[in-house]
């Protein structure tokens, strides 16, 4: 037996409206026993609430939403209540006293996904869209949950199982007269369809939109590293001092500049010969930041930094150039050249980032889709028709794991446990 969950599914009391959803085979009986009547479906009506025992819990406005066309597939009732917690705990425990369990997190969505409102690529658009902070976030967020990955997958599987009905009649009919080999155009359709796959492989994954483009400072002790940290943050995040070696840590902060996601990091200043076991570690942590880093400011000496590093002269107030020819020269004590470095940053980011609207792979995705690209891109029709129509349904395998058509409840569990209580 299916259980009937409930949750508050907005924002935490108080508030002005607090709603309670409730979601399975009970839906409806427990409605017409809080309210002694069921209302029109999807009809908002205002209603008393009363408990078994007969006191008035609140008046509220209810929805009906009998099922499968609901959010979860399930009957579904909307309970729009004064937000008062008070109002919102009496309710809640009307609930728990009819028999009903509370959601866990995710719970919802993962009935929305089990009875086929969603697939598994929307439910991470969705879950993503939940963890949105930026503009750029919440448009690609919402081009994976309002489906546009899922309707270009299920276009390749129709491809593929195209392909695969002629690799079939190749196998059952390949001795007769009218069909004799693969068509003329499969080798091309083949093609064509690995290479609109490569199309999406190329694109700028969505991880870096959600943890910031990772702009990591590096250079030695005292190079103005902290002070530029600061400045990019518009905030006091690092201790500054003329004393060298007084970040012996990385420190880091997101930040949105311009709808753009950014984590910036500072690190200890980089040098030989340090005898504090303390100083190593920060050196080690930061020569490390730097391999992770989707970009390095380099204020260091010229040429020392990492391959396509920026060159930054960092002191510009200071009055002499120590490189000759670094990208900009910024100063955060005045802040010149603050405001052109933040500019430039945007811009770059921005190539590396996924276009605001356009659908971007998570790592699970890209992997799966990586799968599907490689046995379609080593088909070749001059094998065993067996074979091709063993890599035929490899990339189907993948393309119907990338949905969620197959896949495993721990997979599942992690993805669901992302969302919050209630959604």
């Amino acid at each position: 037996m299916i259980d009937t969950i409930f949750a508050l599914s907005s924002g935490a009391p108080p508030a002005a409206i607090a709603v309670v959803r409730i979601s399975g085979p009970r839906a409806r009986d427990v409605l017409a026993a809080l309210s002694g009547k069921v209302p029109q479906a999807r009809r908002a009506v205002a209603t008393p609430l009363y408990s078994t025992a007969g006191d008035l819990l609140d008046r509220a406005l209810v929805l009906w939403l009998p099922g499968p066309g609901t959010a979860t597939g399930e009957d579904t009732v909307e309970l729009h209540l004064h937000g008062g917690r008070a109002v919102v705990s009496a309710v809640e425990a009307a609930l728990a006293e009819a028999g009903l369990r509370r959601a866990q997190p995710g719970e919802f969505t993962r009935r929305a996904f089990a009875n086929g409102r969603i697939d598994l690529a929307e439910a991470e658009g969705l879950a993503d869209l939940l963890e949105a902070e930026t503009e750029l976030q919440r448009r690609a967020a919402m081009a994976l949950a309002s489906g546009a990955l899922s309707r270009t997958v299920d276009d390749w599987r129709e491809r593929v199982l195209g392909l695969s009905a002629l690799v079939e009649a190749v196998l059952d009919f390949g001795d007769e007269d009218d069909v004799n080999g693969f068509p003329g155009d499969f080798g091309s359709r083949v093609d064509t369809l690995a290479e609109d796959i490569a199309e999406w492989l190329a694109r700028p994954r969505s991880e870096p939109l959600k943890a910031g483009f990772r702009v990591v400072l590096a250079g030695p002790p005292n190079a103005g590293k902290s002070s530029l940290f600061n400045a990019l943050l518009e905030n006091e995040a690092a201790i500054v001092s003329p004393i060298a070696g007084t970040t012996r840590d990385i420190i880091e902060r997101s930040v949105a500049i311009d709808g753009v996601p950014f984590t910036f990091v500072d690190t200890a200043g980089l040098h030989d010969g340090s005898e504090d076991a303390i100083e190593r570690e920060g050196i080690g942590r930061a020569q490390a930041a730097m391999c992770n880093a989707d970009l390095v400011l380099w204020l260091g000496p010229e040429g020392q930094g990492p391959d396509d590093a920026w060159e930054i002269e960092s002191k510009a107030d200071a009055g002499h150039a120590t490189k000759a020819s670094p990208r900009l020269r910024v100063s955060a004590s005045d802040g010149f050249g603050i405001g052109e470095l933040k500019r430039q940053l945007i811009e770059h980011a921005r190539t590396c980032l996924p276009k605001p609207g356009e659908g971007a792979l998570n790592s699970r995705q890209h992997a799966i889709l990586q799968d599907a690209y490689e046995a379609l891109h080593g088909i070749d029709i001059q094998r065993d028709a067996l074979i091709v129509a063993e890599q035929l349904r490899s990339a189907r395998v993948a393309f119907d794991r990338l949905t969620g058509r197959a896949t495993t409840e721990d997979m599942l569990d992690a993805l669901f446990g992302r969302f919050c209580i209630g959604k």
